[in-house]
């Protein structure tokens, strides 16, 4: 590179810096696109003071930055050590290479019995049951393969779910027994001609506990790609409309109805393909029923919290912070366990932070649902609390880093920002949210809560683009 480019390039850098530094925070938002939407801005030193604000009282739905509280509330009940235990029991006794009785799995509310945490090995669980029974000698099971689900309560959804979003992998059932996050992993090939029904495939192995209806059609290769998915609801019928450009491929996780059978059905198959098989019927057992809990056949031990919370806000994942809230509930003594209870005990950690709890509305722990509300200067001051907290380190990790993983893997590259910022991001239809820990120029420590709501349209480019203007300012000013 010349040197008259090398100046040419310093001096348009230094243009910038100071263009920001003679902005101030309203008059970046006030010129921003998109002027029907409603903004919340809050900054604070990492004591707490309030830099900036921009409407800081102001109710917000958060989105996804409602995980930001309920992560915090789950690591401070938890700690990020605690693991969950699965147990295989076995009702009856064993003759030789056969197990005469029940298998009963007791549902323990692990979300993380899928590929997620163990490099997409989403047999990994299994096998680990499957080596323990062979270890015993067991190669017939004469009997049932039971579920015990009572830990939680038969409320599959969070108050204030959109029926649109339950066939998809971000709106499934949520059971104390569950398996690939609820959901079956679909593959659809556009490879033949024009008019032609696309391939599909699924795990798992095309199992047919769910029935597709393929009507997709293959369209031209200068199409775009769109897509059609619903699940019956209360079944396992899932009508696939899509079109698809020719040669496209796609991939989507699509929910299940009734997970625990879900469960009993997939390990059932697995473990006849891997040399068990169980001659009796799959059922899930009524929330009164007794059993024999001494003989433990097989036991699984889940990756500490601490990596679950870690999946839950860099994957922003509603699956785990549902299933979680529930556990919470039947941890904490109630059983069973309810979406309603585990919203109440978050509440109540907020409460012992001395954060006012007044203007907060929660439905889910996720921040999907509806009717969810906060503020900026809330979630500001949360994050400022959780530094002084003991589990703060997990907390801090779990977030994405800008730039590198999680849902700000590609934001914010090329400029200061980058592997500056680690936060947590929300969308929901017209809400896009921000929250997290920075650094600015001068090494100044910020924690910064934004929140764009009722802006009208799908596309969230335009506000990144300014909730990140508004970022580089900070770091420029401070």
């Amino acid at each position: 590179m010349s040197k008259a480019i090398r100046i040419l390039f310093l001096f348009l850098f230094v243009f910038a810096a100071e263009s920001l530094c003679a902005q101030s925070l309203s008059s970046i938002i006030k010129k921003a696109p998109n002027q029907e939407a409603f903004w919340s801005v809050t900054v604070r030193d990492e004591n707490g003071g309030i830099l900036e604000s921009y409407h800081p009282k102001k109710a917000i739905i958060p989105a996804s930055n409602q995980k930001l509280v309920t992560s915090a509330a789950l690591l401070d009940y938890f700690g990020s050590d605690f693991k969950f235990v699965t147990n295989i029991y076995g009702d009856g006794s064993q003759q030789g290479a056969t197990w005469m009785g029940d298998l009963i799995i007791k549902g323990s509310g692990d979300p993380s019995i899928s590929g997620d945490l163990y490099d997409g090995d989403r047999y990994h669980v299994f096998e680990v049951f499957l080596e323990q029974l062979q270890d015993q000698g067991i190669e017939r099971v004469e009997g049932d393969l039971l579920a015990d689900v009572s830990l939680f309560d038969t409320q599959y959804y969070p108050k204030g779910w959109d029926w649109y979003d339950m066939s998809f992998y971000y709106g499934v059932q949520v059971s104390p027994l569950s398996f690939n996050n609820n959901a079956v992993d679909l593959d659809v090939y556009a490879e033949g001609n024009i008019g032609d029904t696309p391939r599909i495939s699924w795990f798992p192995e095309n199992t047919d506990y769910v029935t597709f209806v393929n009507e997709q059609v293959i369209t031209h290769p200068a199409t775009e790609y769109d897509e059609y998915y619903r699940r019956e609801m209360g079944g396992n019928t899932i009508v696939l409309g899509s079109t698809l450009p020719q040669g496209y491929h796609e991939e989507e996780a699509l929910s299940v109805n009734n997970p625990a059978l879900f469960f009993l059905d997939s390990f059932k198959k697995y473990l006849l393909r891997n040399g068990i098989s169980v001659t009796g019927d799959i059922e899930i057992l009524p929330a009164e029923a007794s059993y024999d809990t001494s003989m433990v056949l097989a036991q699984h031990h889940s990756k500490p919290l601490g990596k679950l919370i870690e999946w839950l806000n860099k994957e922003s994942d509603n699956f785990y912070t549902e299933m979680l809230v529930k556990k919470l509930s039947a941890q904490s003594g109630t059983q069973p366990g309810t979406f309603e209870d585990g919203i109440k005990l978050v509440r109540v950690f907020l409460d012992g932070l001395g954060i006012d709890t007044t203007y907060v509305q929660m439905n889910d722990g996720s921040g999907m649902a509806a009717g969810n509300f906060n503020q900026t200067s809330i979630l500001s001051g949360l994050l400022q609390n959780m530094q002084d907290h003991p589990e703060f380190d997990s907390y801090f990790s779990s977030m994405s880093i800008a730039g590198i993983d999680g849902t700000l893997a590609h934001r914010m590259k090329g400029t200061p920002l980058y592997q500056n910022f680690r936060g947590k991001s929300g969308f929901v239809t017209g809400v896009r949210t921000l929250s997290g820990y920075m650094e600015a120029k001068s090494g100044k420590k910020l924690i910064v809560s934004l929140a764009t709501n009722s802006f009208i349209s799908e596309k969230v480019r335009p506000i990144d683009a300014v909730h990140e203007e508004i970022l580089m300012y900070l770091y420029e000013k401070y």
